[in-house]
């Protein structure tokens, strides 16, 4: 079994096997290893930022399922999206939202951060509790459906990979 560490490793240890440069932005050191801590391998592999709302009303939580026209069709998440270079994760995240959803929401507080291979990159997805500003949306840019469950329903639903480590939070709460 291996274990993937978020933390950054100097430039200088990396392997230099590809003479081109990589955006620091773009791109974040990942390096594996196994239970007796040793170090199997260390690669570049490409990092996207993204922000997640776990947004309650009363004892319900907002679910939306991802449209026909966008990856990973069909699974359930939170929604959010991606952090612009520079742009600070909260302000990304009510961003997001109000273009997905056409709704204000107020953050209350951190959630959780994972690391989540999906094909040749990583989703480095932070969920933050948040709060809807006024009425509940009807309808979203990105989803095909919106959902408010218990938190006890929540693993009822197909889940996209990166969402599942605040589902769990979720659902032990």
């Amino acid at each position: 079994m291996t274990h993937r560490l978020s933390s950054p490793l100097p430039a200088h240890s990396l392997p230099q096997s590809d003479p081109r440069p990589v955006p620091r932005t773009a791109r974040r050191p990942t390096r594996t290893i196994t239970r007796d801590r040793r170090i199997v391998f260390v690669n570049d592999v490409p990092t996207i930022d993204v922000v997640a709302a776990v947004v309650t009303d009363g004892d319900e939580i907002l679910v939306c399922r991802r449209g026909p026209h966008i990856g990973q069709a069909g699974r359930w998440e939170f929604p959010g999206g991606k952090v612009e270079p520079g742009e600070d994760p909260v302000d990304a995240l009510i961003r997001e939202v109000r273009e997905e959803l056409g709704v204000g929401i107020r953050v209350t507080g951190h959630l959780s951060t994972d690391d989540t291979h999906v094909g040749d990159r990583i989703i480095r997805l932070a969920c933050y509790r948040a709060e809807l500003t006024a009425e509940r949306p009807t309808d979203s840019t990105d989803h095909d459906e919106l959902r408010w469950v218990s938190r006890g329903a929540l693993d009822q639903f197909w889940w996209a990979e990166p969402d599942l480590p605040a589902v769990r939070i979720l659902t032990a709460e």
